[in-house]
């Protein structure tokens, strides 16, 4: 019975494509045909596929050019043929493979060989194929990483205004814990609409800053005269960060929206030490809901990169280095981790004392950061709550964290309910 499978060398203008058939004995016979990447063509390749009864395919991640055509695969071809009555269990699947996986040798780059040598690795099991969720997960991350994007624009923000006022001479940072702060922020405002006395600056700070207002009015002090130039980027950077601001929230707000069938699973995960609605979110968007794909803890540890890896030769292991993996998910659990052994007495600040001492502290941080992954699968796979075990957890503890927890979901839109007393559940 024929079994054809399709390989696409993808590019930003055109598509080239290698149909061959793989249950023949001998050498594969090729099919060829090169169309563009707009959606008209995209729309008659798809055709052209369900004509010539191909079963999978697999195209190669070149940069974003991959995205639309994905896309209109999925939504045209493969629900032709997985709803046939012949479909076989790999009937209409769609494949990644990664680039590197695919290289030809030096000198013998072209479209149709490289269409050619997808097919012949991925029969023959060479190719590294990545994970690609579905759609709606795909719109998880879309905006969890635009709004990673538009944190970073803000962090890039709060450096390029505190190199303003060192080049101006207004040594605020000096005297405040966090130039976006409210107090820091009504004298920057009260800065930029032109205000030159250094004392009504000073009597703008909240009573609890530690500094006097001695040391604010001589921190202040260039602002007598102050060029205009300096108090525009001033206000141009306030307005900047406004808009910065208006933009996570609106995110913040998005994602909420998108995640309320999936609230009690962002409920489960806020309660791990380390971790926050936000971060919660942020996982549940690179794994899945219930991380379903992963069969196992040490699957997903593994697709992460946060387990020790293996370059053995000779039966000898050269290093044990993380192998790469999903950036975004490595990022969240490293700073999860580092929050979560400055938890007071919780067990990850007691496992990472223990191994401190042995493995140093970035080694010791990876292994906390191996320890929370296996805790995420198993929250999200089998449905449990987080309970915690550490010595010195307090009842008070557990009422401000999970006070903190209520206001941060419920501020994004979750409907959240205390069963019994908020010490007993905290979510």
């Amino acid at each position: 019975m024929p079994y054809r499978i399709a390989g696409i060398d993808v590019h930003k203008r055109m598509l080239a494509v290698a149909v061959a058939d793989i249950a023949v004995e001998g050498e594969y016979k090729f099919e060829y045909r090169k169309v563009g990447a707009n959606p008209s063509e995209l729309r008659k390749l798809a055709e052209w596929l369900i004509e010539q009864e191909v079963e999978e395919v697999v195209m190669e991640s070149t940069a974003q050019y991959w995205r639309p055509v994905w896309g209109e695969l999925e939504e045209t071809w493969m629900p032709q043929r997985r709803n046939r009555e012949d479909a076989g269990p790999m009937s209409g699947r769609l494949h990644l493979a990664q680039a590197q996986s695919n290289r030809g040798a030096a000198g013998r780059k072209r479209d149709f060989p490289d269409a050619e040598r997808l097919v012949k690795r991925y029969t023959a099991g060479e190719l590294t194929l990545s994970f690609v969720p579905d759609g709606e997960q795909r719109l998880w991350r879309t905006v969890m990483r635009r709004k990673y994007q538009v944190t970073c624009d803000r962090v890039q923000l709060h450096n390029r205004l505190e190199c303003l006022l060192e080049e101006a001479r207004i040594k605020l940072s000096s005297l405040v814990s966090d130039l976006f702060g409210q107090s820091a922020r009504r004298m920057l405002h009260a800065l930029a609409d032109g205000e030159t006395d250094p004392g009504r600056l000073a009597a703008l700070g909240d009573w609890r800053l530690k500094a006097t207002p001695e040391q604010f009015r001589d921190a202040l002090g260039a602002c007598r005269n102050l060029h205009s130039v300096y108090r525009q980027l001033l206000r141009l950077m306030l307005e900047e960060l406004q808009l910065i601001e208006k933009q996570i929230n609106e995110l913040d707000k998005q994602m909420a929206s998108l995640l309320i069938d999936h609230q009690d699973a962002v409920k489960r995960l806020a309660e791990v030490p380390g971790l926050g609605v936000d971060s919660a979110q942020q996982i549940i968007a690179e794994v899945g809901a219930r991380a379903a794909t992963f069969p196992s803890a040490k699957n997903l540890s593994s697709w992460i990169g946060v387990c020790p890896g293996d370059s053995e030769s000779a039966g000898v292991n050269y290093s044990h280095r993380s192998p790469k993996g999903n950036r975004q998910m490595r990022r969240v659990l490293n700073q999860a981790a580092n929050a979560a052994v400055k938890t007071k007495g919780s067990i990850f600040e007691l496992t990472f004392h223990r191994l401190v001492v042995r493995l140093g502290f970035a080694q010791a941080i990876c292994a906390i950061a191996h320890r929370l992954c296996r805790l995420i699968w198993k929250i999200l796979h089998q449905g449990v709550r987080y309970e915690e075990r550490g010595p010195a957890v307090t009842r008070k503890r557990k009422q401000q964290r999970a006070a903190k927890m209520a206001r941060d979901l419920r501020s994004l839109g979750y409907r959240v309910e205390f069963v019994g007393t908020p010490s007993e559940n905290p979510a």
